[in-house]
């Protein structure tokens, strides 16, 4: 979860695979039957539980940074042609498609797992921990798969397996899609991840009618399954200010222009974007200063301070507001000092949304895969470039819980060094995948 791009496009394919999915899923009183190669599926999952957790274990010790998923890559076309597949490799540098063809007409469904880990260094305790390194923006930086992508590539192969042992008997195709650089990558490297699959034709043979995709989630119980219809995870967006300044010796302050202390007035004039003029009412918003970089000496007052920063929005409009008022505050505030700032806005991933139609037709497969476990969940500040994906075809993104239930008071987040992932909740991940694609084969046979 992270992200960075430009506003929903695609309007016109994705409406008319929308009008798709509603036109043949739309009565909510009926419940999705289960496919006919549901019970093998299961079967065939049960029988790959080792692998899962192997693959799992493998990957997560082996961890790769976004557009860097050299040897994931390899991993996972390998993986692939035991199965039978031809995978298509470098797509958006690293990441790998394949097509699992059925053995009769129908509808395309693909299934993404993101494969890059992050900038974190490890500090769970596993015989298997990561102990990978890299460079990250200049610095040596500790490798994690903090965010559980591990978990993700090892479910979609799981998936991928059970689905090419009846791929006979489905009809129409599905479509894998294993994702790099979801994590978002140095600035010089985009587009990259999802935006950049796309751009180079992930999607265009075979063309997919829906999209799934899942998370796994600290803050979710193992083998809960969470959602939401509808806009589901933020559009987020990066900022960048450099306050110019006049440097001078710490001793005489008024022979300069101290930058820092521009910067700490426009760190604090931010917080009242959103607790002052947002209607959070309406929609959540976030303005998060998460950079501050300044000076080399304690008695050196220097010439220029970087802030870099996050903002996380719901509302196209609220978007685009925002933005202006950050320019319109940290432009301000460097005038009343009499200095001056730039400020670059970088458009980042756009919201999440779960096609509503797709969301409640599926919704009694999700019921089956996790009975009585199925939970519709608010809005999650978080984004993800599988928005990318569900701006192209009508998509459904689910949360799976991976946080044993005696460790939920204390259990860390995503993103942190001590995230803890519950591999007992790893099946109800590849079921999650196998179930949805199934049940859609079938319902929309031609």
């Amino acid at each position: 979860m992270v992200g960075r791009s430009f506003a929903c496009r695609h309007v016109a394919p994705a409406l008319a695979a929308s009008a798709l999915v509603a036109g043949l899923g739309a009565a909510p009183a009926r419940a999705l039957e289960p496919s006919p190669v549901a019970t093998r599926l299961d079967a065939a999952l049960a029988s790959s539980r080792l692998d899962l957790v192997e693959w799992r274990r493998h990957l997560h010790q082996h961890p790769e940074l976004g557009n860097r998923e050299i040897e994931t890559a390899k991993f996972v076309a390998e993986r692939l042609r035991s199965f039978g597949l031809a995978p298509r490799t470098g797509v958006a540098r690293t990441g790998v498609v394949a097509v699992i063809e059925g053995g009769r007409p129908g509808p395309v469904v693909a299934l993404r797992a993101d494969m890059d880990a992050l900038p974190v260094t490890e500090e769970v305790d596993l015989p298997f921990a990561s102990k990978a390194t890299a460079t990250w923006e200049g610095k040596t930086v500790g490798v994690m798969h903090a965010c559980g992508h591990d978990t993700h590539v090892a479910m979609l192969l799981d998936a991928a397996k059970a689905l090419a042992s009846v791929r006979k008997d489905l009809p129409g195709k599905i479509l894998l899609v294993f994702q790099p650089a979801e994590e978002s990558v140095p600035v010089e490297e985009q587009p990259a991840g999802a935006e950049l699959m796309l751009k180079e034709g992930a999607f265009d043979d075979p063309k997919p009618d829906v999209v799934f995709g899942l998370h796994v989630f600290a803050q979710l119980r193992s083998g809960v399954l969470g959602y939401r219809s509808g806009p589901f995870m933020a559009a987020a967006d990066r900022f960048e200010i450099v306050v110019q300044g006049r440097q001078t010796h710490g001793s005489k302050p008024w022979a300069g222009i101290d930058p820092i202390v521009v910067g700490s007035e426009i760190v604090t004039a931010l917080q009242t974007v959103v607790s002052r003029t947002v209607d959070v009412t309406r929609e959540p918003a976030v303005v998060t200063v998460g950079q501050f970089d300044a000076g080399v000496r304690n008695n050196i007052i220097p010439d220029r301070a970087r802030l870099v920063g996050t903002i996380r929005t719901f509302d196209d409009a609220m978007r685009t507001d925002i933005h202006a008022r950050v320019r319109r505050i940290a432009e301000g505030v460097a005038a009343a000092h009499g200095t001056t700032v730039r400020v670059e806005i970088q458009g980042g991933y756009p919201v999440t949304k779960n096609d509503p139609a797709l969301t409640q037709r599926m919704l009694p497969t999700l019921e089956r895969v996790a009975p009585g476990q199925v939970r519709e969940l608010t809005k999650v500040t978080g984004a993800e470039d599988f928005s990318f994906f569900a701006n192209r075809v009508p998509g459904l993104f689910v949360m799976v819980g991976v946080t044993p239930a005696d460790r939920m008071a204390t259990a860390a987040s995503n993103h942190s060094p001590l995230f803890y992932v519950d591999e007992a909740a790893l099946p109800t991940g590849s079921r999650t995948l196998v179930q949805l694609a199934a049940d859609y084969l079938f319902a929309n046979a031609r």
